[in-house]
């Protein structure tokens, strides 16, 4: 008797939590298929933080060398009043709740890279290409690609990211799970105009911010601008020279290096515009189509967790599948296992972003008299807590022959 076929997977997204996942279905002995807008894996892009379990996952992975080597070593946020005069400075550790020495922060596209290469060669990649329609008949998924093409997977995962069109297809428009924190942002890079070295440099004023982070010794820095508004911009979400004028607009009174900020932000070609907001879903799963990463619980970047619950998320969703033979028993578990988790993350965001972000005059004036007194900074806001309170599962049992005895 021959074995039986593998099961197909189909996943949309290949940043973080599609290539995870898609690596630790390949090891459980699925057939895995990774589709992806874009032409390539997308590299460059912002420093991301990978804390407390997500560590433990990276290092299952074999990653945790490569990473280690990409590892950024940010050592100071200094803050600066509205006129840009130092206002205090401390460790990148008191606003995420991290570890010095044990917390890994690389540059976004670094850690997709390092996951792609996991992967490359085991699994198929579609590139330049999308889902377009889905239709779960209850012995498969049928889907529609952008091109043309129309297969047939036992199950679809969307991990394509806080807006997610494969979450649209299945559960309807995003509004519905959009929770809005009440600020937007500009991301871009610029010269270092202030020789930054592994460091950032954050400047506020009630309602605004700015932060230009090096994460090296390099000649340019990230560059942030932040604002409060009270409703969601949509109608420039899709349009980028709306985006560049509602940003210069809302900075147009503010003097330190906000002006050259703006001009840059005009000027850039890698504008990165959205707002700051978090999935709430009742459910991560429908039928035969799940979600992972950002699409299902997307955290915020204020959290500093959405990389690592995503990763810890595509481990568990993984074990599970494997583990049971039901795909509905299967989600409930990952599900059950990983929710508590992910809201004791995504309420990292409130901590984080009273130090980036403060509202009111109110809010900002006890965030620099804390600065100004190191003895009444927190040495954890929570963030160790949430960021260890899962414990992995071992799955090496339910692992292909070929990897049951690895244990990384």
């Amino acid at each position: 008797m021959g074995t039986a076929p593998a099961r197909t997977v189909l996943i949309s997204g290949a940043s973080i939590a599609g290539p995870a996942l898609a690596y630790w279905l390949h090891r459980h002995g699925f057939a895995v298929t990774v589709v992806e807008k874009a032409d390539t894996i997308r590299v460059g892009g912002y420093p991301i933080d990978i804390r407390g379990t997500a560590l433990e996952v990276v290092s299952r992975m074999g990653l945790l060398p490569r990473l280690r080597d990409a590892h950024v070593d940010s050592r100071n946020i200094t803050f600066v009043d509205a006129d840009g005069d130092r206002v205090g400075a401390v460790r990148p550790e008191v606003i995420t709740g991290g570890v010095e020495g044990r917390d890994l922060e690389v540059r976004r596209g670094d850690l997709a890279e390092a996951l792609y290469d996991a992967v490359r060669g085991d699994v198929e990649f579609l590139f330049g290409d999308w889902i377009t329609a889905l239709h779960d008949h209850g012995g498969g998924v049928d889907v529609t690609f952008d091109s043309g093409a129309q297969r047939t997977f036992d199950l679809v995962i969307g991990a394509d990211g806080l807006h997610s069109h494969t979450r649209g297809l299945v559960f309807g428009p995003e509004e519905r799970y959009h929770h809005y924190l009440g600020n937007c942002f500009a991301g871009f890079t610029m010269p270092n105009h202030f020789a930054l070295s592994h460091e950032a440099l954050m400047w506020n004023v009630p309602g605004r911010g700015a932060i230009l982070y090096a994460v090296g010794d390099g000649d340019h820095v990230h560059a942030f601008l932040n604002f409060a508004r009270p409703e969601p911009p949509f109608d420039a979400f899709r349009d980028p020279e709306a985006q560049r004028d509602l940003v210069a607009d809302v900075f147009s009174q503010d003097g330190w290096e906000i002006p050259r900020m703006v001009d840059a932000m005009r000027r850039a070609d890698d504008l990165f515009f959205d707002v700051i907001s978090q999935i709430h879903l009742p459910h991560w799963s429908s039928g035969r189509v799940a979600l992972a990463g950002d699409a299902a619980h997307a955290p915020s970047f204020l959290s500093g967790q959405g990389s690592s619950i995503a990763l810890v998320g595509a481990y568990v969703l993984a074990g599970e599948l494997a583990a049971q033979t039901d795909h509905s028993t299967a989600f409930t578990a990952y599900e059950e296992r990983t929710r508590a988790f992910v809201e004791l993350n995504q309420a990292l965001a409130t901590t984080g972003g009273a130090y980036v972000l403060p509202g009111t005059a109110e809010e900002l004036a006890r965030r620099n008299h804390a600065l100004r007194d190191p003895a009444r900074l927190p040495d954890d806001q929570g963030g160790w807590a949430a960021t260890t309170a899962l414990t992995l599962p071992d799955y090496a049992d339910v692992c292909r022959p070929d990897y049951a005895d690895v244990r990384r």
